[in-house]
């Protein structure tokens, strides 16, 4: 009788644990579904580690891919080679006129077929493909001139803004076949600055915005892209936070534009753009702008402008281009080390180094490369930024078959 007693609450007990731990288990479970749903809840705010795609780049490697440079010449010579193979920039950017030397140097483009010759070269050099870009907006900013046997003419974004949008978008893909053709594949265009004040220098005086109406601007952009779409070649917006009422030229030294700027119309053509599923690359722009910096740094070196208000406000997560940092806007008031790392800082992706503006120097590309480094090394910059942004960058590379 007791045996049969001892059998009976030895089952019971075995019951029991096999029941707890059942329980057990579901509480296992529950605990890692409610940790993958937080996880996706969050993991837009957790800095990714360094991609896949960068696990063969060494950190040099991706600081080069976050440069873009100017240089001299028809033709690739021995001190754009050795640039090159040092610093393995992500991309060039050609010219037809050299400013420093007021066209007395030859610059980069003469002909159609000189500049496909120039292009092949180029990309030969380069241990990774590079981008290839150019300002071709039309009007008065655009280096493909007819006079160079270009065919396809441009017109303004005035021009171009009191007409259809369809024909914006025809334009723009002609425009777009011609620099396919020419081994080109990234256009500084368009620009969506709202033409606030018809007379400033750099924009609306010389026809490079669609409209003071920003949803006009909104429209032919759209359209503009589209057609740069169309032959595969990436667009860039600019530019950003909004130049349109800058009665200065950030070419020639800081411009303020804290009294004038309509944060409402100049912010507009990026929201409408960005909600409709623009993820090209952004133009920054080197204006002063104290009711969105308040310690009044251009935009181009700022935080609260380039990663509070344009990627967590506006939602963008693509590639930001500063403008030139070369010019006068950014080099008056900082050294050019100095400004490049506020620069990423700010939360830019690719430093344009135009070698364009005041003294032509491609030891500049190297000042810039070590300070970025330097910073890295000091604990300014994370690695993790570093790898963030090579990793848009190549990313955007993939996506045009810049790199297969």
């Amino acid at each position: 009788m007791q045996e049969g007693t001892d059998t009976a609450e030895n089952k019971t007990q075995k019951e029991e644990t096999k029941s707890g731990m059942t329980i057990l288990w579901i509480l296992v479970a529950l605990l890692i579904i409610g940790s993958v749903f937080i996880y996706r809840g969050t993991a837009r705010d957790v800095p990714p580690p360094p991609p896949e795609e960068n696990e063969t780049l060494t950190l040099q490697e991706a600081v080069g891919q976050m440069l873009m440079i100017g240089f001299r010449g028809r033709e690739a010579g021995d001190a754009v080679e050795t640039v090159l193979r040092d610093i393995k920039p992500g991309g060039v950017v050609l010219f037809d006129y050299d400013l420093p030397s007021k066209g007395e140097e030859t610059r980069n483009i003469e002909s159609p077929e000189q500049v496909r010759s120039l292009t092949e070269q180029l990309q030969r050099m380069s241990s990774t493909p590079l981008f290839i870009a150019v300002d071709a907006e039309g009007g008065y900013v655009n280096r493909l001139k007819k006079k160079y046997g270009f065919p396809v003419v441009v017109p303004s974004a005035q021009k171009l803004g009191a007409g259809a949008s369809s024909e914006t978008r025809r334009i723009a893909e002609e425009l777009a076949g011609e620099l396919r053709d020419a081994g080109i594949n990234w256009n500084f265009a368009p620009v969506v600055d709202v033409n606030i004040d018809p007379t400033s220098p750099a924009i609306g005086n010389i026809e490079r915005s669609f409209s003071d109406d920003p949803e006009v601007v909104a429209a032919h952009a759209g359209a503009f892209i589209d057609g740069l779409h169309a032959q595969n070649i990436i667009p860039a917006i600019k530019h950003f936070p909004g130049h349109g009422s800058a009665s200065g030229d950030t070419h020639l030294g800081v411009t303020d534009v804290t009294d004038t700027y309509d944060r409402d119309k100049e912010l507009e053509p990026y929201r409408l753009l960005i909600k409709n599923g623009y993820t090209d690359p952004v133009m920054t722009a080197h204006i002063v702008n104290r009711n969105l910096e308040q310690d009044g740094l251009p935009g181009t070196l700022s935080y609260a402008i380039i990663t509070e208000l344009l990627r967590n406000e506006l939602g963008f997560d693509g590639v930001v281009i500063s403008d030139d940092m070369q010019m006068g806007a950014i080099v008056e008031a900082y050294g050019l080390a100095e400004a490049a790392v506020k620069t990423i800082q700010a939360g830019v992706d690719i430093i344009l180094l135009a070698n364009q503006i005041g003294t032509y120097d491609l030891a500049h590309v190297y000042e810039v490369r070590d300070a970025v480094m330097d910073a890295v090394r000091d604990g300014d910059v994370s690695e993790e930024q570093i790898y963030t942004s090579a990793n848009r960058i190549l990313e955007l590379k993939k996506r045009y078959q810049v790199l297969e």
